[in-house]
């Protein structure tokens, strides 16, 4: 029997570039820097309806403007809105003194990002990262650098991938605000999006760069959305394990993420979401959660996770 070399040399390199994870061309050194400005001291914690926090939404604005994303009205990226915290409530977002009675309601101001690039369609992906955080506690800024400058860092450089490349969705870049007091800016966005009925999809990006022990990566939600599976299930990636899971409110060996942060918005709303982010670790709502201590070479390869997965989402979602 004559064996035909070249055809299981060619066979064995068809096998060789299924199996290697796909090349995905981003700045790191711009991601790390994005961040790294996020989680700055000089942001006070991002705290809501605080000057800090104001910085960081012109800060969003100014790379949003850079990269040249489109606006939703006015030229205006930014989506203001007003909530007004009374009695207990207002005590617990906006402390007075202790043991007041007669606690005043208070109006804050916040304000969402909202950026798009256009698609050939006019359905929408729809990602989003909340950037407000703790603020300052006991005189400890709370910097929140995985909590939640590694999502608003990452809109960044997922947005500068896919500007020049076909995409069939819209990609909506949604930075919110609020979302450590009950997700206020999200609720925002959606209550007063237009075209709900056509959000393909949320994806929603919350602590993506903290890896205590193994370089592992949840993306929650396929117990709600089994369909979403398999765009999921092709990607590659050698550095960092992507997991399923936290999302099935009758498994008692892990925590149930559904409502754990802004997607929980657009799942009341029966919108598919898919929710990327890491479990609780020792830095979690603490002053150490700062730049020096997230894991940038996990981080770097979970926004390429990310990214391939926009890409199969994209893809597979077509009508």
């Amino acid at each position: 029997m004559k064996i035909n070399y070249n055809f299981i040399a060619a066979l064995l390199l068809i096998i060789c570039s299924c199996s290697r994870p796909k090349e995905i061309d981003i700045d790191n050194n711009k991601l790390l820097e994005n961040i790294k400005i996020l989680s700055n001291d000089t942001l006070e914690g991002r705290y809501f309806s605080t000057p800090g926090n104001y910085k960081a939404q012109k800060f969003i604005i100014r790379k949003f403007k850079e990269i040249g994303l489109k606006t939703f009205s006015q030229n205006n990226y930014l989506q203001t809105f007003s909530y007004t915290f009374k009695g207990q409530k207002r005590q617990d977002v906006f402390p007075v003194k202790k043991d007041l009675t007669n606690v005043p309601d208070t109006t804050a101001i916040g304000g969402n990002i909202l950026g798009m690039l256009k698609g050939q369609t006019n359905k929408s992906i729809v990602i989003t990262a909340h950037f407000d955080h703790l603020g300052i506690k006991d005189g400890k800024i709370f910097n929140g650098a995985d909590d939640n400058a590694s999502g608003t860092a990452a809109l960044f450089t997922i947005a500068e991938y896919f500007k020049n490349k076909p995409i069939y969705h819209n990609l909506i870049f949604a930075a919110v605000d609020a979302e450590e007091i009950g997700s206020l800016g999200a609720e925002y966005f959606l209550k007063n999006f237009n075209d709900k009925k056509n959000i393909a999809l949320n994806i929603n990006l919350d602590m993506i760069a903290h890896s205590d022990y193994d370089p592992e990566l949840f993306a929650c939600g396929l117990y709600h959305y089994p369909d979403l599976r398999k765009p999921l299930k092709r990607i590659k990636s050698d550095k960092v394990i992507l997991l399923f899971g936290h999302d099935a409110p009758e498994d008692k060996d892990q925590s149930d993420w559904t409502f754990s942060s802004d997607h929980r918005v657009f799942h009341r709303e029966k919108i598919p979401f898919i929710y990327f982010g890491v479990p609780d670790h020792k830095d979690y709502h603490r002053s150490t959660d700062t730049f020096a201590t997230i894991n940038t070479d996990f981080y770097i390869e979970s926004v390429k996770i990310i990214i391939q997965a926009i890409e199969n989402f994209d893809e597979y979602l077509k009508d």
